[in-house]
């Protein structure tokens, strides 16, 4: 177990030929694979994780417009972190040492006690659990009020669905979803619009040429009440992100304009969330979670 990772201490799991890697820094998936054939994009034991790679998100995902919000008549700040479009990018936990409280074969959870700060004077206490079956991974947070007040709260999660080494031109996408966010020059929501063009990935498209960043809404769901984002690969295989009924807003991103250049279209952002951007500003699907409250999402990835 090396802590002196980047992302601390490295905590595999393992069932069958499914492999995952967890760290203690973020509480990310460093890798994960089916038989030596990966599914997210595995970032370095040695390397701080690009573009938020596999992080769980919170108390916000995605953008918080110049890191300032109103709540119960209080204005708050927090830092912004993305000083080109004057934003809050994804919370206040990716960064954070996580506490390992169950590590065995097939399964670890790690907590979070996320102290109030002054731009977030709320104290929540996370947990996250990571486990693998036939199935794939598993991935269940559930976040609990452990202080005063009602505390603003969204979650969401960043793996890179991997295209096992091929162009993302070769590949293919789709994500069940009907409705798509409209979005100013700093990628913050104006509205909504029905996915159409471009956009409308319902149906397995060929991502050749193809420039996403995009959250959707209007979910649709298999018989199972599952919701999917799945990229085909040339090799045949598809990696796949699923979400349950705890989420209903999905973000993709292909990564043509992350910072960094070598991670460039290196794979497909499946991000699950449960709520949009700048929801602590908007209240859409905004959760208040008033003290001893809590809540729970699931969601999970699979090599198909």
């Amino acid at each position: 177990m090396n802590t002196d990772a980047p992302s601390g201490a490295q905590l595999r799991i393992v069932h069958g030929d499914h492999v995952a890697t967890i760290t203690e820094v973020g509480a990310a998936v460093r890798e994960y694979a089916v038989a030596g054939r990966p599914v997210f994009v595995p970032f370095a034991e040695d390397e701080i994780s690009p573009a938020f790679n596999a992080a769980v998100l919170l108390p916000w995902p995605n953008r918080l417009r110049d890191g300032q919000y109103e709540i119960d008549g209080t204005t708050y700040q927090v830092p912004v972190t993305e000083f080109a479009r004057s934003t809050a990018l994804h919370g206040l936990a990716c960064w954070q040492r996580w506490r390992v409280v169950e590590h065995e074969e097939a399964r670890v959870s790690l907590e979070l006690q996320l102290v109030p700060t002054p731009g977030y004077p709320f104290a929540l206490v996370s947990r996250v659990t990571y486990s693998l079956d036939d199935d794939g991974l598993r991935v269940h947070v559930r976040t609990t009020n452990a202080g005063r007040g009602t505390a603003p709260y969204g979650v969401g999660f960043h793996p890179w669905l991997s295209p096992a080494g091929a162009d993302l031109d070769d590949c293919t996408i789709r994500l069940d979803a009907s409705s798509r966010v409209t979005t100013d020059d700093r990628l913050l929501p104006t509205g909504t619009e029905p996915a159409a063009g471009t956009y409308d990935l319902r149906e397995t498209r060929s991502l050749r040429g193809v420039d996403l960043d995009d959250a959707y809404v209007d979910v649709t769901r298999d018989d199972a009440g599952l919701s999917w984002i799945r990229l085909g690969a040339p090799d045949g295989r598809t990696a796949a992100v699923w979400m349950d009924g705890s989420m209903d807003t999905w973000q993709i991103c292909t990564g043509d304009h992350v910072g960094d250049a070598a991670f460039r279209r290196s794979g497909v952002a499946a991000e699950p969330m449960s709520c949009i951007a700048d929801a602590f500003r908007t209240g859409d699907r905004l959760v208040r979670l008033g003290t001893g409250e809590s809540h729970e999402v699931t969601w999970g990835a699979t090599l198909l």
